[in-house]
């Protein structure tokens, strides 16, 4: 059974999207890109285009399950308030869309595409190439949403395999 996840790592200037496809352990690139906000728009203004595309994602790919990579732990604390409020759009989109969502700390989502939880943008980005070899990204914000798509992928399937082998 295939199983289509949206994949999201959230920004409130650049908020990369990833749409992939699961069949067992074979997955599939279907669609990425970046939503890019701009600077000089009041915040409530940002926040409406990342909703508006975000809900027209969802709505165009009709994901199964929505991946969301939680936040970091930024010293400023004004761009982690930014930060939040970017990554509550596809939370509130996908909850709003009766859809499962599975939130991955970026150490998780590096540990389980590269195997090493400090790895750098170009190590993440180069796994994600060899894991989806038609995928063709513009972007590290696309790369990094991908990444987190297949982490759901990966971390899923597991559970689900478990459950199975303990009789749930």
């Amino acid at each position: 059974m295939i199983i289509r996840i949206a994949g999201f790592d959230p920004g409130l200037a650049r908020t990369g999207w990833g749409i992939i496809d699961a069949d067992c352990a074979r997955l599939s690139h279907v669609a990425n890109g970046v939503i890019v906000t701009k600077t000089a728009q009041p915040l409530g203004e940002r926040l409406a285009v990342l909703y508006r595309q975000v809900t027209t994602l969802l709505a165009q790919y009709s994901p199964h399950s929505v991946a969301v990579e939680q936040a970091f732990v930024a010293k400023d604390p004004l761009a982690a308030l930014k930060l939040g409020h970017a990554r509550a759009i596809p939370l509130l989109a996908a909850a709003e869309a009766g859809l499962p969502i599975a939130e991955y700390a970026p150490n998780q989502i590096k540990k389980s595409i590269v195997g090493v939880g400090h790895a750098d943008k170009l190590q993440v980005q180069a796994m994600v190439r060899r894991l989806l070899p038609r995928a063709a990204f513009q972007a590290a914000d696309a790369a990094d949403a991908l990444a987190c798509a297949i982490t759901h992928a990966h971390l899923s399937a597991t559970s689900s395999r478990i459950a199975a082998a303990l009789g749930q």
